[in-house]
This record gives structure tokens, sequence and C-alpha cells, in this order.
């Protein structure tokens, strides 16, 4: 591993530094620079912006976001670790096509559901002119929930959310050790307490990362809110940005925003005290399953095959038969080279976060300093501020260092460089990494967290070093985890847009971009063949590597 061997090189250099900690801090400052940037903002005055937004806005914004976390948190935990425990543990029909299906719908952008079911549940959709068609109501002959609401974008997010928490929940419940549930069984626990008393706590950094990651994303999200006219935190920042052209003032919106994130990590770590829990044993054996019969078959088909029929077959459906009435006029050779740049951005991205989550979460685990973890949560934060800030936090020092490069090689030797930096697929790459870093280091810091220590007192004491540990005795055990980190980074990038938008070369289109173009002059039908593009790129790569997590378990016989 390339992680392992790269201290072995600095410390050939620089003999005297603690070179875990070096590289530690390293990442965490190249990657909390946008973050620092922007929070720097913060200490500029508003001239009286913030305290017109205070007295207007704000405590809509504070409602909407705390009543979506809540509905969302909530709901993701339950459908998350509910459905991965049942395909993991417990053997029904469909057990199989469930374990690969239950993760579609993290391939599919927020906002095209947003746009597929508005369409689909609206007055003048299908559904309600069915309705009144069939009864011959008018408008106010009855009643129909209004899906452009907060409430239906509750709904919505939980259902294309949820798949953070089932794809690090199940890949736990993978990892962990037939012999901690056999000791359960023969404390006379049945299946439902052996998951509540057993799994759930061992599970449970995981589970907090998952859910973690499914309230980032969801105050993160920008596309479903606004189409449904929901104020969030971020919907706010946008509109005083780019609306209100006060890139102040957004900042300190953006910094308030982060204040959620930190509430809900320390409350979580508060509640979990100094309760640790760590896997004592080596023998992964293949892990039982319980066959399911009756009431209990069925209520696990629809347990798990709801969240796919509403998140991804209904979504799926109607841009599909969208596309085939009126797709895209550009459907063709432009689409391959679409698919090719989203492709390249979202394997890079996957690649480095994954890499650079490792380095960081065992620099951590090596220097359990308050130096170190807190440089790691706050390289960490940037999940938690829209692309677009993130964005602009990157470009204001790039664009500075390409000024100060240009000056510097004019006057030397009379060239002119160009845009060397933010004009590239680096600036893009690095976007990303410093967007998508969370999702990888919390999936990398909860699977690193349940190794117990004795083993790495055990491998050094064997004379392997920290890199060689790290190789040969923690990698093999995270296996899962490094392979659940890479699919969340790969599907996030695919469909990141602010930040593309912002940051992408000159003639350099995603089908992200292509898709969001299309959607929002209002041609949904066209937008559509980008949107199932989109699908069809990301998904493939779901299910291969969601089938091979399960042969990546130890023991595994598949």
């Amino acid at each position: 591993m390339a992680s392992a061997r790269l201290p072995s090189l600095i410390r050939g250099l620089f003999p005297r530094v603690d070179v875990w900690k070096a590289l530690t801090l390293a990442i965490a400052a190249l990657v909390a620079l946008p973050v620092i940037v922007v929070l720097a903002h913060v200490l500029v005055p508003t001239d009286g912006i913030w305290a017109h937004l205070s007295s207007t806005v704000l405590t809509r914004y504070v409602g909407n976001t705390l009543f979506l976390l809540v509905t969302v948190g909530c709901g993701t935990l339950v459908i998350g670790a509910g459905t991965a425990w049942l395909v993991v543990m417990c053997r029904f029909p469909g057990q199989r096509i469930f374990e690969w299906a239950l993760l579609l719908p993290l391939a599919v952008p927020t906002y095209v559901i947003a746009y597929a079911y508005t369409d689909f549940l609206q007055y003048a959709g299908p559904v309600q002119m069915w309705l009144r068609e069939v009864f011959e109501w008018s408008r106010h002959d009855y009643w129909f929930p209004e899906i452009r609401s907060l409430g239906g974008a509750a709904t919505l997010m939980t259902f294309v959310l949820y798949p953070y928490v089932y794809l690090l929940a199940r890949a736990s419940f993978l990892e962990q050790s037939v012999c901690v549930l056999d000791v359960g069984r023969t404390l006379g626990r049945g299946p439902w307490r052996l998951f509540s008393g057993v799994a759930l706590p061992l599970a449970r950094p995981a589970l907090a990362g998952g859910v973690a990651l499914a309230l980032m994303e969801t105050l993160n999200d920008f596309g479903a809110v606004q189409f449904f006219g929901v104020d969030t935190f971020t919907t706010g920042i946008y509109r005083t940005w780019f609306g209100l052209g006060e890139p102040v003032a957004a900042a300190q919106l953006a910094a308030f925003m982060m204040v959620f994130v930190l509430v809900l990590v320390v409350l979580e770590r508060w509640s979990r005290g100094r309760s640790r829990y760590f896997h004592t044993s080596s023998r992964y054996q293949a892990l039982p399953e319980y066959q399911l019969r009756g009431w209990g078959r069925i209520g696990a088909i629809l347990a798990c095959g709801l969240p796919v029929l509403i998140g991804f077959i209904g979504p799926a459906l109607l841009l599909g038969s969208m596309s085939i009435q009126q797709g895209d006029a550009l459907l063709g050779t432009r689409f391959l080279e679409f698919a090719r740049n989203s492709l390249t951005l979202a394997a890079v991205t996957a690649v480095f976060a994954v890499v650079l989550s490792v380095i960081l979460s065992y620099g951590v685990r090596l220097n359990p300093g308050p130096v170190t973890r807190s440089a790691a949560r706050i390289a960490a934060m940037g999940y938690a501020i829209p692309g677009a800030v993130i964005a602009v936090g990157i470009l204001i020092p790039l664009g500075w260092l390409d000024s100060q490069l240009n000056v510097l090689f004019r006057d030397w030797f009379g060239i002119n460089l160009g845009l060397i930096l933010s004009g590239t697929m680096f600036i893009l790459v690095y976007a990303y990494v410093a967007r998508f870093l969370a999702v990888s280091f919390n999936t990398v810091e909860a699977s690193l967290g349940k190794v117990t220590p004795t083993m790495d007192a055990a491998s050094r004491t064997l004379g392997k070093t920290a890199g060689g540990t790290l190789r040969r005795v923690h990698t093999p055990i995270m296996r899962s985890s490094l392979l659940a980190a890479g699919i969340l980074v790969f599907v996030d990038a695919m469909k990141e847009l602010p930040a593309t938008i912002i940051l992408r070369p000159f003639d350099f289109d995603t089908l992200a971009v292509r898709a969001h173009n299309l959607a929002s002059d209002e041609r949904l039908a066209q937008a559509s063949t980008s949107s199932l593009a989109i699908v069809v790129v990301g998904i493939i790569p779901v299910i291969l590597l969601s089938l091979a997590m399960r042969r990546a378990r130890p023991g595994s016989s598949d």
C-alpha cells in the first residue's frame, strides 16, 4: 500500500520528524485550506447585512433546517440499519438482489428525484389527473399531500440518503466476528436481542458515521430544497452570496451552519462516553443466517423493497419514460465525453480521498493528542459546506498563486503561463477531495476504531513498523470499509454540481452539469437523459463493489 510506504521515504529525509504526525497535519492543512479561507471572512464587517438576515429569515432557516435534520436522521438510521441487518443476517427471497439494490438511490442526485416526483404528483401530474377523472372530482373536492413542501423534502431526502447508513452498517455487520454473536446466543439472546444488544453497539461508530454523512448531505442540499421552496441555510447561503452579492454574510451563514455539525458530533461522542467496542478475536467464519418464514419473510421483502421502489425504481421509470418521449438532442458522441469526464474525476477523487483518509485516521490513532484530533476534525468539516463555497474558498488562494507564478515567470523568463492550477482538472480534484474527505474519513475512522490496540502492540513486538502494521494488519481487516469509502466518494463526486460549474476548465462539462442546465430551464424531459446517464455510469461500480464487499470479509467463502 502506497500510503504505508510513504512515511519510510519521509523518515529517510527527515529522521527526527514524527512522520505520521507531520503527514496528518500536512494533509489536514491542505484539505482545510478552503474552510479556513471561508471562515476568515467571519472577521470581516458585514455593514448590517447580518443584522438584516437575523431579523428577517434566520429563524426560518434554523427551524426548517432542524426539522430536516431530525426527520432525515431518524429515518435514515431506521431504514439503513434495519435493511443492513436483514440482508446480512437473514435469508429470504431476493436477499442477494437487495444487497446491491438497496444502494441504487445513492447514485441518483436528490434534485433529479425531486423533479421526477414533482412532475408525477403535482396537481397537473398523472396521479391527480387520474383521480379527478375516475372520481369526477374538482380541485376542492379532495385533499392530496403537497410534494413541494418541507415534509415532502424530508421524505424524499430520507429515501435518497439512507444508503449512507445502510452501506456503512452492512460493512460493519460483515466485519463482526462470529465469536461475539455466538456468545450472545449462549446467553439466550434471540435474533432481535442479538441485533439490539450486541450487533448495534459494535456497529455504533459506523452508524454514527453514516447518519452524520446523511445529515451533512441534508445540510448541503441545494437543488431539492430550492425547487420545493424550502428555506434552509444552504439556500440562504446561495441567495446571500450570488443573489445579494454579499460573500462575507454568506460565509458567516456557512460558519453558523457548521455549528450544527459540531453539535451533532459532540452529542454523539458525549452519549458514547468512554465506551469502546473492539473485536478481540481473529476467528472470522461465515456469518450465520436466520431463515425467515411466513410473515417474517413478507415483512423483510417489504422492508427492503419499499426504499428501493421509492428511492430508485419509481424515479428511474419516470425519467425513462420522459427520456423516451422527449430526450436530449445531444444524445450521442458528446455523451461519451460527458461520461468520460465524470468517470475520470470521480475515480481519481475516490482514490485520493481513501488514501488520504487512511493516512489521516492512522496518524490520529498513533498520535491521539488534541492537535492531531482537532486537525483531522477540521479537515473533515468540508462536507458540511456547500460546494460553491468550497469552490470559492479554493479559487481565491489558487487564483492568487497562479497570478504570482505568472508574474514571476514573466519577469524572469518572459513567459506567460496562464492558469496553471485554477484552470485545470487539478482544482476540481482538489475541491472534490476537500468536499468529500469526510465521507471516506468517517468510514475509515469507524472501521479502524474497532481494531483493538493490542493488535498494534503485538505487531510492533514482532518487529513491524507503524507502516507495516497498517499494511499487514489493519488493511486486511478494513477491506470492506475501504471499499465502502470508495463507493461513497465515487458516487458523490459523480453527482457534484456547484463546485463543478464554478471550477471546471473551459469546455469541460460533466453529466451533472448537463442535467442541471436543462432542468434549470424547466426542460425536465431533456434533462432526464443526462440524469439517467449519471445513474448508468455510477451504478455499475456501485453494484460490483457492493458484491465485492461480501468477498472482502475475512473468512468469507464467496
